[in-house]
């Protein structure tokens, strides 16, 4: 049977690896040290997908994510919601009292102030969370402590001093799998669908509320919208836009048809399954 090919940014121990692992059993994974890298995987191999974060419950939008998406223009295959739950990693023979630093990518320090404050921590921000963990695995420092994932502490035989340390526990990462030839899921009325698309709006007046009506009037319903400038300008806004529903229900496509007609440009990115955690009360 061939094996899923899989390529995420970060390094192994990654809450992105963590993500695969849960969706793709036994994949063949690469690690990229750059989003931009990710998605080029994608481009010029066809056969592989890609797993990225695109928002945050705590944090939002993940960096760069928006400004690619455009870019290669690859297919969403399916979304992927990741509970995100930080631990504090130390050296084997180390313990509380040997810590004197804490070491993790810039939101993971954020998101573990009580922590950090209570034992008075000077922080060290690293480039991601795994990496931070793959660098304590190098070192013979015993008084430096790395914010990751257990699985991040498997992999580089590390201890885990700590579990569970962020000060909010509705900490999830929402994830996007991509690829470059991605088969539209075929309608069933049993199922519920999300539609996503990138659009530019026209330099008009009221161009936005323009856009929108169409959703409004046939009663689809919005679940994301979030503006970001096209790059090298400060007059053109490029919006990404989730909608609930399926592109072959008739209502989607009167209220994208309406879009388009308001809009400079219009790429419609992928059509997928809802995950079940948007159900989750």
């Amino acid at each position: 049977m061939k094996k899923n090919k899989i390529a995420f940014q970060g390094e192994q121990g990654a809450y992105s690896h963590i993500a695969c692992q849960t969706l793709f059993k036994d994949a063949v994974i690469k690690t990229c040290p750059t989003f931009e890298e990710t998605f080029r995987t994608a481009y010029d191999d066809e056969n592989y997908k890609i797993i990225v974060p695109i928002e945050n419950s705590l944090a939002g939008r993940i960096a760069d994510i928006h400004y690619l998406l455009p870019k290669y223009k690859l297919q969403i295959y399916a979304e992927h919601f990741q509970v995100v739950e930080h631990n504090l990693l130390v050296k084997q023979n180390a313990d509380l009292k040997d810590i004197k630093y804490v070491r993790s990518h810039a939101q993971a320090i954020d998101q573990c102030q009580n922590i950090i404050q209570k034992h008075k921590f000077e922080t060290i921000i690293s480039a991601d969370t795994a990496g931070s963990a793959k660098e304590l695995s190098k070192s013979e420092d015993k008084s430096i402590a790395a914010i990751a994932s257990k699985l991040s502490a498997k992999i580089y035989d590390l201890k885990v001093l700590m579990e569970n340390i962020e000060d909010e526990s509705q900490n999830v990462t929402r994830f996007l799998i991509m690829g470059k030839k991605v088969k539209q899921p075929e309608y069933q009325k049993d199922k519920k669908y999300i539609t996503t698309c990138i659009f530019r709006v026209k330099s008009v007046y009221a161009a936005l509320y323009k856009c929108l009506g169409g959703f409004a009037t046939n009663q689809v319903n919005l679940t994301k919208l979030e503006s970001f400038s096209v790059k090298n300008t400060f007059d053109q806004t490029n919006f990404y836009l989730d909608v609930e529903g399926h592109i072959e229900q008739i209502q989607v496509q009167k209220a994208l048809e309406e879009l388009g007609f308001h809009t400079q440009s219009l790429n419609i990115l992928g059509v997928y399954e809802s995950s079940a955690f948007r159900q989750k009360k």
